[in-house]
């Protein structure tokens, strides 16, 4: 495969301005008012305009989807039709996790039935969390693709070729999904537990 280095580092260079800026909203700035599927719809996606449907094979945010994550208890149900704070947080953090994780491990990292206090605290730490893997993760493209954006070489990763930021980029987040699942696993369990569950050490 060939691409253009401009054009490659173009793109990286906005969508860091982008993602330095990108904040998820705050637990007071998510309406409480009672919406309806299409509001909810269009809120997410200006929530979450960093995830474009058109690099996903199904896309997260729609009526369906929305309606599947209820169906499969993931979030609690909407009243009489509408959706309020609570449910969009819930499906904030689910839309931005789905392409990370299974179904049966976010039902294990966001339990449904939270009252309204404890679903506050994990949402906003949530959002916290994901302004700094935000950051965390600008440093590391920073450091892969500095041979693209004429940056000095900081890492043996590091790389002017966008095959390899590529291939790269494919087995970090690979391996990042693979520790979160593995940590999941370990919700509730003790170290005599843990050692029946697989783990990849052995081969």
């Amino acid at each position: 495969m060939t691409y253009n280095k401009d054009l490659i580092a173009g793109k990286l260079r906005r969508w860091e301005k982008y993602l330095e800026n990108y904040r998820l909203p705050a637990w007071e700035e998510i309406p409480d008012i009672g919406l309806y599927m299409d509001q909810v719809v269009t809120l997410l996606k200006s929530y979450l305009d960093y995830m474009p449907p058109e690099l996903k094979e199904e896309e997260i945010i729609t009526p369906a989807a929305i309606n599947n994550y209820v169906r499969k208890k993931i979030m609690p149900e909407p009243v009489k039709k509408k959706y309020y704070r609570n449910h969009i947080a819930y499906l904030i953090m689910v839309c931005s996790l789905k392409q990370s994780l299974s179904i049966p491990m976010l039902k294990t990292m966001i339990p449904n039935g939270l009252s309204g206090e404890e679903l506050k605290k994990i949402y906003s730490a949530y959002a916290l969390r994901h302004r700094l893997s935000c950051a965390y993760f600008l440093k590391e493209v920073r450091v892969l693709a500095g041979g693209i954006l004429d940056h000095e070489p900081e890492s043996e990763l590091t790389t002017a070729d966008t095959n390899d930021l590529i291939s790269s980029a494919a087995v970090v987040s690979g391996l990042a999904r693979l520790l979160a699942e593995k940590l999941l696993m370990l919700e509730g369990k003790g170290p005599e537990e843990e050692a029946e569950l697989p783990d990849g050490s052995n081969g």
